[in-house]
């Protein structure tokens, strides 16, 4: 037995001692006071606390304290701040077994009692725990969308001080996963600072595991296990329990030694991880762990225990909805069938994994997060400008007390008043000149907004459709590959040629709409009026989107021949193909869609009726909102990013016409726009 592996049964062991050592006097004294209290509030508050004291040593008990706090506090029917602290505990140890899908369900439960409490606190909290929670799912936008408004929540508050700090890690966190290093960092830096004045000693251990995790993913291992071993004694220095942080290191430390080809030391870490995540009965972990012995076995030329691990690891994930850990295992299944030679197998999972990948950073994924970080970035902007704004506003306050200053020194030296007078005439230049130092640092002040705004659309845009482009070229790629080693058969080729074709359809028509959406912003989009053949423009779409089978709708062009409109043909084309996309969207398999005309003046109106699911009318006040950028799925769970409708009406009103709809709940919607007459 090696040293190391001593070593790390001893430090187990000394860990529980620690965690034992101490609770049963505490447990005892809540027990004798659950026992003799009379309220139920008191009770609820009581079984909180032990179901916290006996997370890090039975998390069964742990569970059913909380689940008993739960019971007694859903007996009283008003919204209580027990009642959202119950939820709130539930919700955190199901995110500590790995069920993040329980846990958003408690945690959302929570927030609707601390919102009706107005409760800022408990509301922040909840913002923070359903933040892990997408992201431990992969879903980023949400996930940062839920940071975010935490941060905005508690950098209200000087009590909120502790959230705001983990607030700008998990920020920071999130862009590690979307692999913006340097951004990550940055975001990760200002979390620790502010974690060391309040002085937060689980701050530096959160930074460094977070720091060592970056360096993983930049294969600079020396560096990441530098900072991963620091986080790890940080953690047992300060003394925190076996908690969700510790396993996590250990788990980290497992993939470096792996990468630096010294797998007997990675499993023994493994191995580590797996009794800290059975202690909690971390589903998500366990998975982890299991996924990381397949990859030592791999690395050992292991090849069919390896397999049989690895596509274990996929089958558990997809089971616990972990997108991401499901492409890892198939990325991995991919590279170990293909080393075994079993190259139609491997590129099955090839298949498997470019697909999730392509819906987990989706347009619309990517999108939404544009959009939450620009409202983001503008809010903190908003703040600074606030700031300054009263800083000003005490400024002119001083000057104003100056110049009384020296209206009283008038009067008190009249006989002087040829003196004064200069002097008074000089104080006026003076404060001329400083209104216009200001006016002209103001306007510099606006331009270095206007350039930075610019230039974060520039990055956002370039970041959205990267990734659009690299899949389709990688997906390419992958095949010609296979080519070289005539791999592929001709009805395999046929087939991928046509999917190969779709993809790039989709990022021509992304392009195309980011590049129309960009110029909007920038106010560069001309209008170029011309004759329109409605018609004809109507049956263009229909024929591009009926090609694409989505879900075998039918469509109907009602609009007769020889039906001439003038504007922007491109603009009017986008707003037509958007409205019929949401009316698939938001139709059952087989239902029929009609597009109708009717004149109406010196125009037409143009219709896009729908049978599908409707839209409340409070919905409906929201739609063409900028503010809003309301978005929602459809009956086959598609994903929107919110902006298609917001542009229809831009482009709607730059040809002079209008937009609106009317719907009824389960009874389907009619989307109507005006066009101009050719005449």
């Amino acid at each position: 037995m090696s040293k190391l592996y001593i070593f790390l049964i001893i430090t187990l062991a000394w860990l529980q001692f620690n965690i034992s050592f101490g609770q049963p006097k505490k447990i005892d004294s809540l027990l004798s006071e659950l026992n003799s209290a009379k309220g139920d509030t008191q009770k609820v508050k009581l079984l909180i606390e032990l179901a916290s004291d006996y997370q890090y040593i039975d998390i069964v008990k742990s569970l059913e304290f909380a689940e008993q706090a739960i019971q007694l506090a859903e007996k009283e029917t008003t919204l209580t701040k027990e009642k959202g602290s119950a939820y709130s505990n539930l919700g955190s140890l199901k995110s500590i077994q790995g069920d993040f899908a329980a846990s958003i369900k408690y945690n959302n439960l929570a927030l609707t009692n601390f919102y009706h409490l107005k409760d800022s606190t408990g509301i922040t909290k909840c913002f923070i725990n359903l933040g892990i929670n997408f992201a431990s799912l992969s879903k980023y936008d949400e996930a940062y969308y839920y940071h975010t408004q935490s941060y905005l929540i508690a950098n209200k508050s000087k009590k909120l001080q502790l959230e705001r700090a983990i607030s700008l890690h998990n920020i920071g966190s999130v862009f590690k996963e979307l692999e913006q290093y340097d951004r990550a960092v940055d975001y990760l830096k200002l979390s620790q600072k502010l974690s060391n004045e309040i002085g937060d000693l689980e701050g530096e251990p959160y930074y460094n595991n977070d720091r060592g995790d970056i360096y993983i993913r930049k294969n600079q291992y020396d560096s990441a296990l530098y900072h991963l071993l620091k986080s790890l004694d940080q953690v047992r220095k300060i003394k925190l329990t076996i908690n969700e942080l510790e396993p996590t290191i250990t788990l980290n430390i497992a993939k470096t030694y792996l990468e630096l080809n010294q797998p007997s030391t990675s499993l023994l870490y493994y191995d580590s991880a797996f009794t800290l995540y059975m202690k909690n009965r971390n589903k998500y972990g366990l998975i982890q762990v299991e996924l990381g012995r397949g990859l030592v076995l791999m690395s050992q030329k292991k090849f069919a225990e390896a397999q049989e691990l690895i596509e274990k690891s996929a089958t558990n994930a997809h089971s616990l909805n972990s997108v991401k850990l499901e492409i890892e295992c198939y990325q991995n299944l991919s590279q170990l069938l293909e080393v075994k030679g079993d190259f139609s197998k491997a590129l099955s999972y090839y298949k498997r994994h470019q697909h999730l990948e392509d819906s987990l950073f989706s347009q619309g994924m990517q999108a939404k997060l544009l959009q939450d970080q620009i409202q983001f970035e503008t809010s903190s902007k908003e703040d600074q400008i606030n700031a300054l704004t009263k800083l000003e506003q005490l400024r002119n306050g001083e000057m104003r007390k100056q110049e009384l200053v020296n209206n009283i020194l008038v009067v008190a030296v009249a006989l002087t008043g040829v003196l004064l007078f200069a002097v008074y005439r000089s104080g006026q230049r003076r404060i001329k000149i400083n209104k216009l130092l200001l006016e002209h640092q103001e306007e510099i002040k606006k331009r270095s907004i206007e350039l930075e705004q610019l230039n974060k659309v520039k990055d956002k845009f370039f970041s959205i459709i990267s990734h659009d482009l690299r899949s389709p070229m990688n997906a390419l790629t992958g095949i010609l590959d296979l080519m070289d080693r005539n791999q592929i058969s001709p009805d395999e080729f046929t087939k991928l040629n046509k999917e190969l074709r779709i993809q790039f359809n989709h990022t021509k028509t992304l392009i195309n709409n980011l590049l129309d959406w960009t110029l909007l912003q920038m106010d560069k989009l001309k209008i170029q009026f011309e004759k329109i053949d409605l018609s004809q423009l109507a049956e263009e779409n229909i024929k591009m989107l009926v090609s694409l089978h989505l879900k075998e709708i039918k469509i109907n062009n009602q609009i007769a021949d020889g039906t001439f409109a003038i504007g922007d043909t491109n603009m009017i084309n986008l707003v037509l193909r958007n409205l019929l996309t949401n009316a698939i969207k938001f139709s059952e398999p087989g239902d029929l869609i009609d597009i109708g005309c009717q004149q109406e003046g010196t125009g037409y109106v143009i219709s896009v009726k729908d049978h599908g699911v409707g839209i409340s009318p409070e919905i409906q006040r929201l739609l063409f909102e900028k503010t809003s950028g309301y978005s929602t799925r459809g009956t086959a769970n598609e994903k929107g990013t919110g902006l298609g409708l917001i542009l229809c009406k831009e482009f709607v009103e730059r040809n002079g016409g209008r937009i609106w709809v009317e719907s009824e709940l389960g009874k389907g919607s009619t989307f109507y726009f005006t066009v101009k007459k050719f005449v």
